[in-house]
């Protein structure tokens, strides 16, 4: 008979041996950690090594179980308990994750799961400041629209509010807070609260408008630090702490003494391709201040290097937003009023998509996409690569905007980008690896089909499409080949670094024939599967071959 249970313990999923009768103490706690991280399943009856040993005769009532578990939880935690007949009979306690705020056993003890290093789970008590920001993560805490009863107005700072004035008529925010006194400007923007007939700061009001001294005082997790890394030297490491508008036109007078220009030829005109796109760069720096847990301590960090630009904020992605749905997740934040701010001042995309904006930077130019694999539940971590544009991909979105008289949306540029890379990709497999529905993808093909930019090549089962090769310039062959499978690329370039010693984004373009955006997205796979070793960064970077 195949085995039902889990082979292993996960964040998810918790064995208990139950031949000596585990103490319900600890069901209830096992039961409240689940609840406050991400759900799951307790077994009962089944080893720490996976071994079914079988559930103690006073678990086996399901539902006695189920009640005594909501009768010693707070508030009462709703459980699936259901007899598993396998070798031995074993119970599974099913816990669902709790929206609604956190959960404790009638003790008192409030627990979370965390894998160890080792990568096997552990339950440990949850810290008063890991409250604040779980409460956050499930979006029932927006810390930024706290008032601050120690702190006054006297902890705001004038001078910032005059600089706010000039950002909303420089970034075409909300003209009617011109308008507005500087009283009626921080009330409309949630900058202060009434109180029992007293005006207090909120978190927001200090983070946007305070002096530096109370911010320091009253929201010490807000720091700040740029580097510039020139190979292993560090250029410029500066920590700071100003208001946030102050500290965003800091960072992003340093970004532009990094962020040179090329031009593209498009017909009689041409269009600046910076490194770093300067809107999506301003995007990403907004987004770190406006989403990060101003609950744990730590600092937003922008790192400039030889490889690219890495902009690092304390605190995971909210709940229901993963690496892989970022562009398809609704939009959502954890310090709404903060984000909301940003938005009325014009520091924000408007319609809260500020991740689109971050990606359309890079796919309009046919660059290697951002990065957010270094994310995890402690903090969000963003890199985007320093390439060169692909000139030519470049021209056909130009050409095809220019056509339509607008923008591409998002889901059109990743599709496009796609076929770019991914020649020999179907409709089923674009819209499993975007996270998009089939059809929102055969719309777009469709579209690109007709408007001469898409060809499909091979009949069947399944179409399969490519860019245009009249477009792009190539043959069909030289667009297929060796493109269409990313396993022989794979092969190719392991090949040449073992016959060779070592290989480097030069000699894959060569090998190739691919942008140099596509050879670094190649190399970094291989260097995360482990067949290749990356030594050094930069210009100096090379790869070297498993042994």
């Amino acid at each position: 008979m195949e085995r039902i249970i889990p082979l292993k313990e996960s964040l998810t999923v918790e064995f208990k041996s139950d031949l000596k009768k585990y103490d319900d103490s600890r069901i209830f706690e096992d039961v409240i950690a689940f609840a406050n991280t991400e759900g799951g399943d307790l077994y009962l009856g089944v080893e720490d090594s996976g071994e079914i040993t079988g559930v103690h005769k006073d678990h086996k009532n399901t539902v006695v179980l189920s009640a005594y578990i909501a009768n010693n939880t707070i508030p009462p935690v709703l459980v699936r308990t259901e007899m598993i007949m396998a070798e031995k009979p074993v119970i599974r306690i099913s816990v669902p994750k709790s929206y609604g705020g956190i959960r404790a056993t009638v003790s008192g003890k409030i627990m979370r799961r965390r894998l160890k290093s080792d990568g096997s789970p552990e339950n440990i008590p949850m810290y008063p400041t890991e409250i604040a920001t779980r409460l956050s993560d499930i979006r029932l805490l927006d810390m930024s629209a706290m008032m601050v009863m120690e702190a006054s107005e006297d902890d705001l700072d004038p001078l910032e509010i005059e600089r706010l004035r000039k950002i909303v008529a420089l970034y075409d925010g909300e003209s009617s807070l011109l308008k507005l006194s500087n009283e009626e400007l921080m009330l409309a923007l949630g900058f202060i609260r009434n109180q029992n007939g007293i005006r207090y700061p909120t978190v927001t009001g200090l983070l946007i408008a305070g002096k530096i001294e109370g911010i320091q005082k009253y929201v010490p997790t807000h720091k700040i630090a740029f580097q510039v890394l020139d190979g292993t030297s560090v250029r410029v490491n500066d920590e700071f702490c100003l208001p946030v508008l102050a500290a965003i036109e800091k960072i992003l007078d340093y970004t532009d003494a990094q962020n040179s220009e090329q031009e593209i030829e498009i017909g009689m005109f041409r269009m600046p391709a910076p490194v770093f796109s300067k809107r999506a760069l301003r995007e990403a720096i907004v987004n770190a201040f406006s989403h990060r847990d101003y609950s744990k301590m730590g600092r937003i960090r922008i790192a400039v290097d030889d490889e690219g630009i890495t902009i690092a904020s304390p605190g995971g992605f909210i709940d229901g937003v993963t690496v892989e749905t970022l562009l398809t997740a609704e939009p959502c934040g954890r310090n709404m009023l903060l984000a909301d701010a940003l938005k009325r001042i014009g520091l924000a995309e408007k319609t809260g998509r500020g991740i689109d904006r971050i990606f359309e930077g890079s796919l309009i130019y046919g660059k290697a996409l951002p990065d957010y694999s270094g994310s995890n539940e402690q903090l969000v971590s963003l890199f985007i690569p320093r390439c060169s544009p692909d000139v030519q991909f470049a021209k056909i979105i130009a050409n095809e905007q220019k056509r339509l008289g607008r923008p591409l949306g998002i889901r059109s540029l990743m599709v496009l980008n796609m076929l770019k890379n991914k020649p020999d990709c179907n409709i089923q497999q674009m819209s499993q690896e975007l996270h998009l529905t089939e059809a929102v993808v055969k719309t777009i093909i469709d579209n690109a089909v007709s408007a001469g930019i898409a060809e499909p090549y091979r009949t069947g089962k399944y179409n399969r499409y490519h860019l245009s090769p009249e477009l792009y310039q190539k043959t069909p062959a030289e667009v297929l080949s060796p493109k269409a499978n990313t396993a022989e690329m794979s092969d190719l370039i392991i090949s040449f670094a073992k016959s060779h010693g070592q290989v480097t984004r030069a000699d894959t373009v060569k090998l190739l024939g691919v942008a140099e955006a596509e050879a670094y997205t190649l190399l970094r796979k291989l260097v995360a599967s482990g067949d290749l070793i990356l030594v050094n960064k930069g210009r100096y970077a090379k790869y070297l071959p498993q042994l």
